[in-house]
């Protein structure tokens, strides 16, 4: 996805940093929109389209995280949440709500933009994943039939299970987030000590391993998430 065809919306009631992101994606081509609270986030969120949203959590008249648990109520663009450093509790309530990813104040501008292009062309991905098939070495995935097959030889899958090695292949090497695949997979935010996904690979890698197929690619990031490598 080019900078130049993308929408990016700043919620942060700090002027001077709202200007300094603002500044900083305008250069790299994108193009920005920004508001200082929480309200006036949430209208232009859900009136415009936008590819991303910068989402402070500390915000005045409507606080970041209820803006986003409204939010996800009726939109799934990508949100990245601003949080204190060590508010650990707040990227976990980010999270539940449905957060993509979040930064910590103070960040470094390199990271942030890495992170902003991952999760576009993550989001692409997703835009794009409307093909039937997906193909790795000799494991083939099909979406119109759900079937899985190794060498030819079909397995058998859950639609949960399919939906999962379908998300982790479509976005080969990049680290999904647990929160991130509570929401693709199981359609439902993340919840304290809820080990769904965790036991959903589990039984996706034995499967792939019962037939020699790659299910050593299935990696656990730990305290990140998932990746098929």
């Amino acid at each position: 996805m080019l900078a130049t065809n993308t929408r990016v919306l700043i919620v942060e009631d700090d002027q001077e940093l709202n200007e300094q992101l603002s500044q900083l994606l305008t250069n790299q081509g994108y193009q920005v929109e920004q508001s200082y609270d929480g309200e006036a986030g949430l209208l232009k969120a859900v009136s415009k389209e936008f590819q991303l949203i910068l989402l402070d959590v500390m915000l005045p008249v409507m606080d970041g995280l209820s803006m986003l648990k409204v939010l996800r109520k009726s939109c799934q663009t990508p949100v990245v949440m601003v949080t204190a450093k060590d508010a650990e509790q707040e990227r976990i309530a980010g999270f539940c709500q449905g957060a993509d990813d979040y930064v910590a104040k103070p960040f470094n501008t390199t990271e942030l933009l890495l992170r902003i292009e991952a999760i576009l062309r993550r989001s692409q991905t997703n835009q794009e994943s409307n093909r039937d098939e997906l193909c790795f070495g000799e494991l083939t995935l099909n979406s119109k039939t759900h079937q899985v097959t190794v060498a030819g030889q079909a397995l058998e899958f859950t639609p949960t299970q399919f939906k999962l090695l379908w998300e982790l292949l479509a976005n080969q090497g990049e680290v999904l987030s647990k929160a991130y695949l509570y929401q693709r997979v199981l359609n439902r935010s993340i919840s304290a000590y809820d080990r769904s996904i965790d036991m959903h690979l589990s039984r996706v890698r034995r499967k792939l391993n019962e037939v020699d197929g790659p299910g050593d690619r299935l990696q656990t990031s730990h305290g990140k998430g998932y990746c098929f490598i």
